[in-house]
């Protein structure tokens, strides 16, 4: 008779076992979120920052300039994008997030290197992304290093072929080091990743909490069988969304409230630009959360389910948005992807007016993607509610 608990264990196992098989959304969420998370973090995370978005403010405009820049973006740290005309619109790319760096060239760089009295180039970087900024600091210190040591072995190779000395003592302006390169950090020059990760924080808080909060409701009413109810009633499929989405948008803006009141007064994190435009910039970006839970709802059946298929959503926001690893580093495919999502956006958004003191008027770009999102959002929403109401 001691056989008698292994059997019912094992009896119960099989009954476990036959469900799994029966379940395929159950069978996907297997397969799919361990496969999810193993293509994120082996193919499109990289932590190597490479081709930072480059301008060039060449005020020399000579062939030696020219060469600087062509030897600069072959450090594979900068792409040259656009010239840049001035220092105003240098600061507007960069507080825009257009750019990661402006290479600035002075109009007397060519004459101080011909006559050995150190030329000097300065890259302004943002440094609201301290991965960036550390990239751009080790690429300008690389480079210099590698013109030290070109120009030395230069000097080897013409004592070498004419070893005879010419010319008298060496000249007194002659500098130690044929070119600097000052990095200025802008935005966050203390390099505090505090003052990175608190702004698009709030963005991966909204992404889980609206898209999770719309979700689990409309699946809680459907599993207690009220959303018979409001089917029954005359209510239309998007005045009923709208009746949804409300009230967590309000719930949304008191999450930002929160997020940046700790993290003004925890981790010091500045806040330089209108909380206004804060809350212009995060509306599309919860209305497409929350639309996209409302597209969750219609296909999950339970509230596990729901949660599942957050993960979905959620771990490739997370991971390509640019709020942990840095955007710049991703592959182009995963660039792509991470386009497509409203946190890629939104970061730089909060970003940009909380770090940069940026209006947003300089983050239209950003809106209108998010916009664009939240329409097809919506669009797959409103048909999945139609047919649910019809």
């Amino acid at each position: 008779m001691a056989w008698l608990p292994a059997q019912r264990i094992l009896a119960i196992a099989r009954k476990e076992f036959r469900q799994l098989a029966r379940d395929r959304m159950t069978l996907g969420f297997i397969v799919g979120i361990p496969a999810l998370q193993l293509v994120l973090f082996g193919y499109a995370i990289d932590l190597d920052v490479r081709h930072v978005p480059t301008g060039v403010l060449d005020r020399s405009k000579t062939a030696v300039s020219r060469q600087l820049t062509a030897r600069l973006e072959a450090t594979q740290t900068f792409r040259i994008d656009r010239s840049v005309a001035d220092e105003r619109e240098a600061l507007r790319l960069l507080e825009g997030s257009e750019l990661g760096a402006i290479i600035v060239i002075p109009a007397d760089f060519a004459r101080h290197l011909a006559r050995g009295r150190g030329a000097e180039i300065s890259v302004l970087t943002d440094a609201s992304n301290p991965s960036v900024e550390a990239a751009v600091f080790r690429a300008s210190r690389g480079f210099e290093q590698w013109v030290q040591e070109r120009i030395e072995l230069a000097a080897k190779d013409r004592l070498m072929t004419d070893p005879a000395p010419r010319g008298g003592p060496v000249p007194d302006l002659v500098h130690p080091t044929p070119i600097e390169v000052h990095v200025i950090p802008f935005f966050n020059p203390e390099r505090r990743t505090a003052v990175f990760i608190v702004p698009g924080l709030a963005g991966v808080i909204l992404t889980m909490t609206m898209m999770l909060m719309t979700a689990l409701a409309l699946v809680r009413e459907r599993e207690r069988r009220t959303f018979e109810f409001l089917i029954a009633t005359p209510i239309r499929s998007i005045e009923l969304m709208l009746g949804k989405v409300i009230p967590y948008l309000v719930v949304g803006h008191v999450e930002v409230a929160i997020v940046l009141l700790l993290g003004a007064w925890l981790f010091e994190v500045p806040i330089r630009g209108s909380l206004l435009d804060l809350g212009i910039g995060a509306l599309p970006f919860l209305t497409a959360m929350l639309s996209l839970g409302l597209v969750i709802s219609s296909i999950a059946r339970t509230q596990f389910q729901a949660t599942q298929m957050s993960f979905f959503v959620f771990l490739p926001s997370m991971l390509l948005s640019g709020f942990m690893f840095p955007f710049e580093a991703m592959p182009r495919p995963a660039q792509w992807i991470g386009e497509l999502l409203p946190l890629t956006h939104f970061v730089r958004v909060a970003r940009g007016i909380l770090i940069k003191g940026a209006e947003i008027e300089s983050l239209l770009s950003e809106v209108a993607a998010t916009c664009a999102i939240l329409i097809v959002a919506l669009g797959l929403a409103a048909a999945s509610f139609r047919k649910r109401l019809e």
